[in-house]
């Protein structure tokens, strides 16, 4: 039996109503594929899953998305509903932020806040389909 010194993370889950739209969402925004098994029905069936991992290409878990018809999307500033979570995901320059941005809000993301014009960080803060904040940022 292996033993490791800490605890290695497999994937981060994320709760959602519609858990093949939001997969989707992510699917698309990272460049992930489906773990075997788990790709939309091709043909026209209803699609029942409830939980679907999405992979890198090394096949490597990065995130999981789990049905969870009760859950209230976060109202981040407010503290309302709390976000409980987010993403960061960096990139190497404005350009690829502004580009990054844009391909978010192309597949349903919406802008919370616009930092991009800060000299430390730029970053904007936006909304997944579901309404988890995530970050892009330069770095």
């Amino acid at each position: 039996m292996r033993t490791t010194r800490y605890p290695v993370l497999l994937h981060t889950a994320i709760d959602a109503r519609d858990c093949r739209g939001l997969a989707e969402f992510y699917r698309q925004l990272l460049g992930l594929r489906y773990r075997d098994g788990e790709e939309p029905p091709s043909d026209g069936s209803p699609d029942d899953a409830d939980w679907l991992v999405l992979l890198d290409g090394n096949g490597n878990r990065i995130v999981t998305i789990q049905e969870k018809k009760d859950t209230v999307p976060p109202t981040w500033p407010s503290e309302g509903v709390p976000m409980q979570m987010h993403m960061d995901f960096k990139v190497p320059t404005i350009d690829d932020l502004e580009r990054h941005r844009e391909h978010a809000e192309n597949l349903g993301a919406r802008l919370l806040h616009d930092r991009s014009k800060d000299e430390v960080e730029p970053l904007y803060v936006l909304a997944d389909p579901a309404g988890h904040p995530f970050c892009l940022l330069v770095q």
